[in-house]
């Protein structure tokens, strides 16, 4: 793919990648979003609790779909990590307010995630015409 075709995304309205990845990377018409947590890009903080924590990780998610000339509404698929299937009703009460209307395709697991304060994580792909 040449590189006209291959952009990468960086924004300071989500966290700075802390391993060799990118935020996002725009490949044509599609956007593939890096799987985000709910650290606060200003603080580096994690929020706590996973209403919070779900709340953070999609506005990260939102402001790398932004920087790159989407939209939210432009994302057609979704996958959700969670450290504890427990916390899936909650996650859906929040997540619901990032997609209101046509949701995208989405899948939930629950995962071992890094660290102990991290109790979701959240990947996405966006697609534009």
């Amino acid at each position: 793919m040449g590189s006209q075709l291959k952009q990468l995304i960086r924004t300071p309205n989500a966290p700075q990648p802390i391993g060799p990845y990118s935020q996002g990377v725009k490949a044509g018409n599609f956007l593939f979003v890096a799987g985000q947590g709910g650290a606060d890009p200003k603080t580096g903080t994690m929020a706590e609790g996973i209403e919070a924590q779900t709340r953070q990780t999609l506005s990260n998610i939102k402001g790398i779909v932004e920087a790159s000339g989407f939209s939210i509404r432009d994302v057609v698929k979704v996958s959700i990590f969670l450290r504890s299937m427990d916390d899936f009703k909650n996650v859906n009460e929040v997540y619901k307010t990032f997609f209101p209307e046509d949701p995208p395709a989405r899948t939930t697991v629950e995962a071992k995630l890094p660290g102990q304060e991290m109790l979701i994580e959240i990947d996405a792909i966006a697609y534009i015409e």
